[in-house]
């Protein structure tokens, strides 16, 4: 998400993303060739980590497989378009301090640096509503078998990642 944003947002306030504007490119095409780069990086990321881990007497749980790169999937279009979304939409300077204050904001009352249940009861209820509380509780299910939040967190996590690219691509201004 930052970094895609990041990069994105100064590629639109440099004049390259309007470049780009006036190709048959469009932004739903966009939206989809940089989510697609980010999964890439990822595979070579996933590639590397796995290689070393197995090099080092890792063994994984095949049945924990599918439902991690489901996850994985669908929590790059979530955060991709979340990141996509700001950068289309506010200036430069702007998307760089709001796509690290959301970063901080996600990671601290997203259950990954704390449990839900740590937060005041008033916010615990919300923070389940965020892509990577669904995330986190998604990995922590197939890696663990111990998800919080079960089949719910599932759904949110997709419907992430439906509205988050949607919204990018429909907001996104060129310049």
């Amino acid at each position: 998400m930052v970094s895609l944003g990041i990069a994105t947002g100064f590629e639109r306030s440099y004049g390259v993303l309007k470049r780009l504007g006036a190709t048959p490119l469009g932004t739903q095409r966009l939206v989809l060739a940089k989510c697609l780069a980010v999964v890439l990086v990822e595979v070579v990321q996933l590639l590397v980590l796995v290689g070393v881990g197995l090099i080092l007497g890792w063994r994984g749980d095949l049945g924990a497989v599918a439902p991690v790169v489901g996850a994985v999937l669908l929590g790059t279009l979530a955060f991709a378009g979340i990141g996509l979304t700001l950068a289309g939409t506010l200036r430069g300077e702007v998307n760089l301090a709001a796509q690290n204050g959301l970063y901080l904001v996600l990671l601290l009352i997203g259950g990954i640096m704390f449990p839900l249940d740590s937060l005041p009861s008033w916010l615990q209820a919300p923070a389940e509503l965020l892509p990577s509380s669904a995330l986190a509780d998604v990995m922590r299910g197939a890696l663990t078998e111990t998800s919080l939040n079960g089949g719910a967190a599932w759904i949110v996590l997709a419907v992430w990642a439906l509205v988050a690219p949607t919204a990018a691509a429909k907001l996104f201004r060129w310049q």
